[in-house]
């Protein structure tokens, strides 16, 4: 009785996950007879679902049955509930019964602790941006999985231009797997940079030219992610990344502490040798200049995600932004 129940705002990781299901659960020959896939938007999916997973599988290998987009772990009344307690135990061994949410189980509905106990719960959660050895560990894991060798220093320059963006990173890793099959040591960065779609890193060095003040690179730079067709959102969420980041740091430093493992800590660093460059980037600039950037950049996200024009609003909040690092604009 294999049931699930995945969620998350990784949408592509949890793809790949229930492609894996699929793989387990079906023999390619008789799939269109086993796999059922219900859109959750249909007020019975949940009950249509229960239902087709009691039917035993026709030919060779097992029966999949995937709910997308289930409200199942946000309503679940008293009568399904009844109905999950009475089917899942008696679905066949051999069926699959998957339900994929962006939302977790609420936790206050009876159902959510029966399918915690009853099923495999797994969230898919995006790193968030700020997270650098996060994203490196994902590099680490997504390239092992690829069999793609890596110098540290080439995982580091990924997890910088792709972001968290896993799609992106799949992609990006698959294509180096060609380049890396003809090689025998883990590719650097001096060869895999030409090949990296690194708008991430664009962005990174968007929040960079602002927290210099270079205005007019700041907006060529704006044009040019926009001209790749980078989010609007992944963009403004690469900088409250860094500049959170700079902040933080900042502000530890400006109280005095001097210990390099508190003040890592204090800027949710995992690695204190960062700290040595951060120091040297952030030595120009101080915690109230970073600091009257928090609210611009809120509203920068507020706007975007209000459906506001993305060129000319992150046009205007970049100027905006780049104006406090102005040498006439110091605090």
């Amino acid at each position: 009785m294999p049931v699930y129940f995945y969620w998350g705002d990784d949408d592509f990781s949890l793809k790949q996950a229930a492609k894996q299901v699929q793989k387990r659960a079906l023999d390619p020959q008789w799939q269109s007879f086993n796999f059922d896939k219900i859109p959750g938007e249909l007020g019975d999916a949940a009950e249509r679902a229960l239902e087709q997973a009691l039917t035993p599988p026709f030919g060779l290998g097992g029966r999949l049955v995937w709910v997308t987009d289930s409200t199942l772990g946000q309503h679940c009344g008293e009568d399904l509930l009844a109905r999950l307690r009475q089917t899942l135990p008696a679905i066949p061994p051999q069926n699959h019964l998957l339900f994929t949410a962006s939302k977790k189980l609420d936790s206050r509905l009876k159902s959510s602790k029966f399918l915690q106990e009853n099923a495999q719960v797994r969230e898919f959660a995006l790193i968030s941006p700020w997270k650098t050895e996060e994203l490196v560990r994902q590099i680490q894991t997504i390239a092992g999985d690829l069999g793609l060798k890596l110098t540290p220093q080439a995982e580091s320059f990924l997890a910088e231009a792709l972001g968290n963006d896993t799609r992106l990173i799949w992609n990006e890793l698959e294509k180096l797997t060609l380049l890396g099959g003809a090689e025998r040591r883990p590719l650097s960065v001096e060869q895999i940079e030409p090949l990296i779609n690194s708008a991430g890193q664009n962005s990174l060095q968007l929040a960079e030219a602002i927290r210099r003040g270079q205005t007019e690179r700041a907006l060529s730079l704006v044009a040019d992610l926009l001209a790749r067709n980078e989010a609007a959102l992944r963009i403004c969420a690469t900088l409250l990344g860094q500049f959170r980041t700079w902040l933080l740091l900042k502000l530890a430093l400006e109280s005095g502490e001097k210990d390099e493992k508190i003040i890592a800590a204090q800027a949710e660093l995992n690695n204190p040798k960062r700290l040595y460059f951060l120091r040297k980037e952030l030595s120009a600039v101080t915690g109230k200049q970073l600091l009257a950037c928090w609210p611009l950049l809120q509203e920068l996200e507020w706007r975007l995600k209000r459906g506001a024009d993305p060129l000319s609003t992150l046009q205007t909040k970049v100027v905006e932004l780049s104006l406090l690092f102005q040498p006439q604009r110091r605090f």
